[in-house]
């Protein structure tokens, strides 16, 4: 599965399984630009794909930087 130029991020959770997200309007590996919220929900759509070893090229971020209704759907997958 492609990152697609960084619309697709992976989130580490606690129990050492990866999930992929696709992210909206957010480019991580790219420089941020100071008007955008991170900390939108909506923002965030997990697609339910997990590995145990991500892409070698992949954004990987931890469940921690991510918002709390996010943050629960990433666990339940």
């Amino acid at each position: 599965m492609g990152l697609k130029h960084g619309k697709y991020i992976y989130v580490k959770r606690s129990d050492g399984w990866y999930v992929k997200v696709r992210v909206l309007n957010i480019r991580f590996g790219k420089k941020q630009e100071e008007g955008i919220d991170v900390n939108n929900p909506t923002r965030y759509i997990v697609t339910g794909f997990k590995t145990k070893v991500p892409p070698i090229t992949a954004i990987v971020i931890s469940e921690d930087a991510l918002p709390q209704p996010v943050r629960s759907l990433v666990n339940e997958v």
